[in-house]
């Protein structure tokens, strides 16, 4: 971990990454890729020190409320924040303005700031998204190892669901030969319905891989999955979309248990459902881009 003062914080688009970096450990992370010209290593997180008063400032210069989102790139509830609190700070001023927040995480940490969830909710709106890819805590263990397993993540769900926090899972990736069969993702949306989330995404049921984070993982394979290297050059070559070659049954499955159950599952649908801000005065609907 290392400090660096930020000249900026929101990016275009209302999106915010307090942490550039992770040490969740996940084998597949797409943000490891070096098209993001991380000029540090990865692990090695780079904390925005100057964070909370950036977000204020820029709160302060915008003419109308909208969707703050957080955790697309890096995970707001790393370890890092259990002492630096700075996730916490810019909720408190996301509240404090009246804003709405979209936060993307893998940690029960987030249950340390329930109350500020519940306050933003209360006021404007809050969505908390959170990966569910394995059902299985062993795989769940190596293929996402620094951070709590699925049953807990299922636990934090049903949590917010009492709170009155609306949630959306991201079934994603599915790593092809591993996680990407029908029980899998049975259970995994079993456990959706029992949450009661509002939608899960799901990509298209597969993996994707380019330079940066396909070497690492790959590498993982090699330790934990001898000879399944093998089988995706083989299969995949060096393609950037891994579909799964369950993908199509599964995408089925996928659709068919959300329309029984109310809940969405397309793209295009959850995101609109992900922007949207609390009608303002006339009816305006207001919308930002994670």
């Amino acid at each position: 971990m290392h400090f660096v003062t930020a000249k900026g914080l929101l990016s275009r688009n209302n999106g915010m990454n307090i942490y550039r970096g992770c040490t969740h450990g996940c084998i597949y992370c797409d943000a490891r890729s070096r098209c993001y010209q991380m000029a540090h290593a990865f692990t090695d997180v780079a904390v925005k020190r100057n964070a909370p008063e950036l977000l204020r400032h820029e709160l302060n210069r915008k003419r109308a409320r909208c969707m703050i989102g957080t955790g697309a790139m890096s995970d707001p509830y790393m370890p890092e924040e259990v002492t630096l609190g700075l996730t916490r700070q810019c909720l408190a001023i996301i509240a404090e303005r009246g804003f709405g927040l979209a936060i993307q995480t893998k940690s029960d940490r987030i249950l340390r700031d329930l109350p500020l969830l519940q306050r933003i909710n209360g006021s404007a709106r809050c969505v908390v998204q959170m990966t569910l890819t394995t059902l299985d805590d062993a795989l769940c263990r190596i293929v996402e190892p620094n951070v709590c397993p699925t049953s807990r993540r299922a636990a934090v769900l049903r949590m917010l669901r009492d709170a009155g926090i609306p949630t959306i899972v991201w079934l994603c990736p599915l790593l092809p030969f591993l996680n990407d069969t029908a029980e899998n993702v049975g259970g995994i949306l079993e456990l959706c319905a029992e949450a009661g989330v509002r939608g899960i995404l799901s990509f298209g049921m597969g993996l994707t891989l380019r330079e940066g984070n396909r070497e690492y993982y790959y590498a993982q394979l090699d330790r934990y999955f001898p000879g399944l290297r093998e089988r995706y050059e083989k299969t995949y070559g060096f393609s950037y979309l891994l579909p799964s070659p369950n993908a199509e049954v599964l995408m089925r499955l996928l659709a068919r248990f959300c329309r029984e159950h109310g809940m969405l599952y397309r793209e295009d649908e959850i995101f609109a459902y992900l922007r949207q801000f609390p009608a303002a005065p006339g009816g305006a609907i207001r919308l930002f881009d994670i």
